[in-house]
């Protein structure tokens, strides 16, 4: 068997039943939702259309919320339904990053991960799922998508139907007949805070958007001649709003015109679900940091010591050893404190499933710690740290600065953390954390001229390379308008202060004019800044790419 859902929005009117017999089923709470109705409006009034949209669980073939959770909580049945267990759920909120449906929630109550799931317990005895019964127009259709006599399969058959976000791969199992791009595609629409009623107040009368003011005009080469500055940056931005990208430069004749189509033809999201907002918030850019920073002071002197002629104090090895143990306990503490189900943390590790890059680094960063807990203990007792134990020691480290890219990849739901260049952005910032860790110490504890001339080479290196990281990663042509908007919300939009100030001028600019001028005050603050900008810099990846809308 292989269930499946169609949603005829021939037939849709919009009740929200569904809604309302889900939230019933299974004591859903306020504030969130299993299953939602989304309204959208086309036109502008008489010439208007409003489309009504089911948004649910999409129960993939291909479910990247089976494959990111790390404690299989969430699982594919064999009939095909993406089915959970709350029990086991430790609140990390990756299924909610691999979802690119945006279906899963944290349940306030439970404080675990939760969705539509089929009504399993009512397909087990042999009835159809709530919503089904209780949609008034039977708009709902669920059935075996594999029998060829189900209502679902001759509706396959017989109708052309479309799917959301066939792109990301995941063969997905909730199909729309009549369903329109601009209510199916999240970023079409923007969502707002308000809806419906509680909007009038920003939308009517002389508050009425500019844009709707300009479809009285019936020449607007005429008009365009009488717009102020002010006037002009205000379509402009109800322009962007709107999600159509013009040039900085442009005859305001073109802009009106472009302000009017704007409001004829593109879609308004008039009624929806509450935004869920940002998931993974200051804990995992901070944990991300910590644990750069953790693999980066074993990295800088054990490289040192391997490629380099002159020694290196025994000090500044056990400095790196236990700087090393000291950030990644903190790395571990946030990651726990980041989790809904902190007392279930430890299912990681005792109840993995390998597939999740979560686990993969969660065994990484408790063999790292280890590794560097030996390390330390040899390095006190013998003086030094042995070839091997080393070796190993710095492939752990390797792996544990890199491994969060390749759980970002896993977050299916996310565009712009797709990018084939973000393990290379993991290791070299670990590698600049280290080297500037040391930078910093410089002040405390002075080395010979050898290693700091070593560190003045690293970081400027490091510097120059990262920004070449970063060039490409904001600067080559991505293929989805989700990864285009977060580019855009990062270089022009409501991150481009923390990138262009904290980022590159605070965070590579100024330490390598400092790193070319030499001394240990200037390295020292050059350290400082790069781990600052560090921060900004983690603080920009993690946040821009969840306010992009999923649904």
């Amino acid at each position: 068997m292989n269930f499946g859902f169609i949603i005829d929005n021939r037939k849709c009117i919009g009740c929200h039943a569904c809604t309302v017999a889900c939230k019933a089923e299974h004591n859903v709470p306020v504030g969130v939702n299993r299953t939602w109705v989304k309204y959208v409006e086309k036109g502008q009034y008489p010439h208007t259309r409003r489309l009504f949209s089911v948004m649910r669980c999409n129960h993939c073939e291909d479910a990247p919320c089976v494959e990111i959770c790390p404690v299989q909580a969430l699982f594919i049945r064999e009939d095909g339904i993406v089915d959970f267990d709350k029990r086991r759920c430790i609140g990390c909120k990756a299924c909610t990053q691999a979802c690119p449906y945006d279906a899963l929630y944290i349940d306030p109550e439970t404080h675990t991960a939760a969705k539509c799931n089929y009504c399993a317990h009512r397909i087990d005895i042999g009835l159809e799922p709530a919503c089904v019964n209780v949609c008034p127009e039977h708009a709902i259709i669920s059935g075996d998508l594999d029998d060829p006599n189900s209502e679902i399969s001759r509706l396959m058959a017989r109708e052309q139907v479309s799917a959301r976000k066939v792109e990301k791969g995941t063969r997905p199992k909730l199909f729309y007949i009549d369903g329109d791009e601009a209510s199916l595609t999240p970023v079409a629409t923007s969502p707002a805070t308000e809806y419906m009623w509680s909007s009038q107040g920003a939308g009517v009368g002389h508050y009425a958007r500019y844009a709707e003011r300009l479809l009285a005009q019936a020449d607007p080469v005429a008009l365009a001649k009488k717009l102020s500055d002010a006037e002009e940056s205000a379509l402009r931005e109800e322009i962007a709003r709107a999600g159509v990208i013009i040039p900085e430069e442009g005859d305001q004749a073109g802009l009106l015109q472009k302000a009017i189509q704007v409001v004829r033809e593109n879609a308004r999201r008039v009624y929806d679900a509450p935004s869920k907002g940002v998931m993974w918030g200051w804990q995992v850019s901070a944990y991300v940091w910590t644990k750069a920073l953790a693999a980066g002071a074993f990295l800088i002197p054990f490289f040192y010591q391997q490629f380099h002629l002159m020694p290196i104090s025994q000090a500044t090895v056990l400095t790196g050893l236990l700087t090393g143990l000291v950030f990644l306990a903190i790395t571990g503490v946030l990651l726990i404190i980041d989790l809904d189900r902190p007392a279930r943390f430890a299912y990681v590790l005792l109840r993995p499933q390998w597939r999740s890059w979560l686990v993969k680094g969660g065994y990484s960063i408790t063999l790292f710690g280890a590794l560097l807990t030996l390390g330390l203990l040899n390095a006190l007792i013998r003086g030094g740290l042995g070839n091997t134990l080393g070796w190993l020691t710095a492939l752990l480290a390797v792996i544990t600065a890199a491994y969060t890219a390749f759980l970002f990849a896993q977050a299916r739901g996310r565009d712009f953390w797709q990018s084939p260049v973000l393990p290379v952005h993991m290791l070299v910032h670990a590698l600049m954390a280290g080297a500037a860790f040391f930078a910093l110490m410089g002040l405390l504890r002075p080395e010979n001229a050898a290693w700091n001339a070593y560190l003045r080479l690293a970081l400027g290196l490091l510097l120059l390379v990262n920004l070449i990281v970063l060039a490409i990663e904001l600067g080559v042509p991505h293929p989805t308008l989700d990864a285009k908007k977060t580019v855009r919300s990062i270089v022009t939009g409501r991150f481009a202060v923390a990138f262009w100030l904290g980022s590159l001028v605070a965070g590579h600019l100024v330490p390598l004019v400092l790193v070319w001028l030499g001394g240990s005050i200037p390295m020292a603050v050059a350290g400082a800044l790069v781990l600052l900008g560090m921060y900004a810099t983690e603080h920009i990846w993690v946040r821009a790419p969840q306010l992009i809308p999923l649904s």
